[in-house]
């Protein structure tokens, strides 16, 4: 069975759990800190509309509050998609960010997508922390 390539990255963030929480798990708050993923966002029934700019493209949040996960999901394959998780430290919390690719996606690929996914934790660190 093929191995996916995994790309995992965290940051701390200066603000309680619960606040980082409600503030990734709202699809609509997408476009202020993945912009390049959603320029624009929509209910579409139990799913959302994200529009890049590009293409629009649909996806399945699954969260759980309990668990502090976050998780933006194909709806055609829901082992497919960006898993996250809001946990508390301290005062503050840490944002886990993992995302899959492909065996075989080319190295260069997946540098360019850590490169986003570092700029996108800062943008939320920034926002939450405001």
């Amino acid at each position: 069975m093929p191995t996916n390539i995994t790309l995992s990255r965290s940051i701390a963030i200066d603000a309680p759990a619960d606040a980082v929480f409600a503030f990734v798990a709202d699809p609509r708050n997408l476009p202020r800190w993945a912009p390049g993923a959603a320029k624009s966002v929509q209910p579409s029934g139990d799913d959302w509309l994200l529009d890049n700019g590009q293409a629009e493209v649909r996806i399945t949040v699954r969260t759980s509050e309990q668990h502090g996960t976050v998780d933006l999901l194909s709806p055609d394959d829901p082992r497919s998609g960006v898993f996250t998780r809001v946990l508390p430290n301290g005062t503050g919390s840490e944002y886990q960010f993992t995302l899959f690719f492909p065996e075989g996606t080319p190295q260069d690929a997946v540098d360019q997508q850590l490169a986003v996914i570092e700029q996108e934790l800062a943008t939320v660190r920034t926002l939450c922390e405001a």
